[in-house]
């Protein structure tokens, strides 16, 4: 008797992603049934084909629902979450993780990493990539603890972005964007760490997973 295909819906705002994930899954993956590609939580949970096996939940969704309240619906209906992001910060990573998600995927990996995941997901299994595992790995315990927007702000201006174009993709005043870099550095100040120019803080981000070099 032939298993039954992995019934698995994707959550994602950016709706040309949302596109080209399914169609790519569709296309690769003959054990998996794309069920529902959906850009908002609330159409996840309406759609007549939820609940599912499996969620790719995009962890930047836009809609001030908090993660571990999303995570914990879906662990209650019984689908096994793999979480998606830009970030790989493993201060993220570890919360998603201890939050419900069997998986956490940054968005630069390979799209094959995508089935590796959805596959362990259904088994039960975690899975996160060598390079993120690795990264967690060499986080320090003393790094200091940013917030998602903290965590934003520094990925975008470390990346090099300068403060004004950091504050219209966040949709945030340039003084804001400001006040966020000048906590962040008080915030690695306060660990021992200098992070006072855009070069060490951009050295720093590489070194804590925010931003992948």
């Amino acid at each position: 008797m032939a298993q039954a295909k992995i019934r698995v819906a994707i959550v994602d705002d950016h709706r040309m992603i949302l596109s080209a994930l399914t169609e790519w899954i569709r296309g690769t993956a003959d054990d998996v049934d794309m069920v529902a590609a959906v850009p908002t939580w609330p159409e996840l949970l309406t759609h007549p084909g939820f609940p599912v096996d499996v969620v790719l939940l995009d962890l930047d969704l836009k809609d001030h629902i908090p993660v571990s309240l999303k995570l914990s619906t879906l662990k209650t209906t019984g689908v096994q979450t793999v979480v998606m992001s830009t970030y790989s910060d493993p201060g993220v990573v570890r919360e998603a993780l201890a939050a419900g998600a069997v998986g956490y995927l940054v968005k630069s990996e390979p799209a094959a990493a995508m089935v590796d995941a959805i596959r362990a997901a259904r088994r039960g299994e975690s899975y996160i990539s060598e390079e993120l595992d690795a990264a967690l790995s060499r986080a320090e315990v003393g790094a200091p603890r940013l917030s998602a927007q903290e965590r934003r702000v520094m990925a975008l201006y470390a990346a090099g972005d300068p403060v004004k174009s950091v504050a219209y993709e966040l949709g945030i005043s340039e003084e804001t964007a400001k006040s966020y870099l000048k906590r962040i550095r008080e915030k690695y100040r306060s660990h021992g760490v200098d992070v006072g120019t855009k070069v060490a803080l951009r050295k720093r981000a590489i070194e804590d997973g925010i931003i992948v070099d």
